[in-house]
């Protein structure tokens, strides 16, 4: 099917979705600028670094809760409460002043503006056949890639003014989708089934093991691309360069996401899932091990090309196979575990990699390619029959 064929076939409530989630995304002006509004407030670097970290605590409670009230209490009312109550939850961690509210206001607005990303994974399902959803998420990746792209400069235009538009700013974009989610999307499943026994869902998703397989692949590819945000932009002033070259680069990855993954996926969405994620993963792992000997420009634009070109061609497969592999009555909580491995890599991914690099950054770079290809093992691991 051709691409603009593609674009028409999708159903109304998709584009809804999409739209929804860009304004969000480009509303998400806090956490980008959150160490420097609290260094900015007289805090000290130690803090600022651990209060951001408490952002990445929050975002596994909302992987887990978020896929759970997906399943229970319904795709929109979960985008409902999480947009509703991120946008209360801003506002409040905007007035915070002493430090210790202000981790707990961090661990609670991460909390409940992430609970929506497992209810969009699922609603994005329910709404599409299967021969489209791997079209529909590489959609839903570009509305969030563009929006991230576009926020920051409106962001920085905030910041000028005052910090506090910058939260403000933040709630209203989350208020923005909260009404949209109303107004417009449908319902989705609700696949929560009276009498279901607390934890059956993680214990049949447990007994999955080529899913617990992707689950542990995708997580430690998650642990490569971390490092994109911790040790590339030590390793890229390391070599000598200042660090608007890091921002570069970081353009760069932005602008091929843009600009080519909705391509590529028109071609590999034909092909199985499985080994175009394994040659993702591998991409990814590749660039990042090729990093260390990375010590000019355009070298280093070569690696960012490299595992750009890896997340670009696995990164919409990940999602739909999840969807294609998960019970329809557990797709909820399956693309919570999904998004789990993900916030995970955010707590513990710069922390390990900075620990290696100050140590030995040979070996952190060889490591990165080291897991790539573990995580390509564990994806071949064969799928136990459901019972």
């Amino acid at each position: 099917m051709r691409f603009r064929d593609q674009l028409r076939a999708l159903p109304p409530p998709i584009w809804i979705l999409l739209g929804g989630t860009l304004v969000n995304r480009f509303g998400s002006f806090v956490m980008p600028f959150l160490a420097i509004y609290l260094t900015r407030s007289g805090h000290s670097m130690a803090r600022a670094g651990l209060a951001v970290g408490a952002y990445g605590a929050g975002h596994v409670i909302a992987s887990s809760l978020g896929g759970h009230l997906a399943d229970r209490i319904g795709r929109r009312n979960t985008i409902m409460l999480s947009m509703f109550g991120s946008a209360a939850a801003m506002m409040a961690l905007s007035q915070a002043r002493s430090y210790g509210v202000i981790v707990a206001l961090t661990v609670l607005t991460a909390a409940v503006a992430e609970l929506y990303r497992p209810a969009s994974h699922a609603l994005l399902t329910d709404l599409t056949q299967a021969d489209q959803r791997v079209f529909a998420f590489a959609l839903y990746r570009f509305a969030v890639n563009l929006g991230v792209a576009a926020g920051p400069a409106m962001a920085g235009f905030l910041v000028e003014h005052s910090f506090f538009y910058l939260f403000a700013g933040d709630a209203l974009t989350s208020l923005a989708f909260g009404v949209i989610a109303v107004l417009a999307l449908p319902h989705g499943l609700r696949t929560y089934v009276k009498g279901e026994r607390r934890g059956e869902a993680l214990r049949f998703a447990a007994r999955d093991r080529a899913f617990m397989a992707f689950l542990a692949a995708s997580l430690l590819t998650a642990l490569i691309d971390m490092q994109m945000l911790a040790t590339f932009p030590l390793h890229i002033v390391s070599v000598g360069f200042a660090p608007r070259v890091y921002g570069m680069l970081l353009s760069l990855n932005g602008a091929l996401i843009i600009t080519l993954e909705l391509f590529i996926i028109n071609y590999t969405q034909r092909l199985p899932p499985r080994p175009v994620i394994a040659l993702g993963y591998l991409l990814w792992g590749l660039g990042f091990a090729l990093t260390g000997i990375a010590r000019t420009i355009p070298l280093l634009a070569v690696t960012a090309m490299i595992w750009t070109m890896g997340e670009m061609v696995s990164s919409p497969l990940i999602a739909a196979h999840v969807a294609q592999i998960a019970p329809e009555r557990f797709r909820g909580r399956y693309m919570g575990l999904l998004v789990t491995t993900w916030s995970i890599s955010m707590m513990i991914g710069p922390p390990l990699g900075t620990f290696v690099f100050e140590r030995n950054p040979a070996a952190l770079w060889a490591a990165c390619g080291v897991l790539a290809l573990i995580s390509v093992a564990l994806l071949y691991t064969p799928r136990r029959p459901e019972t």
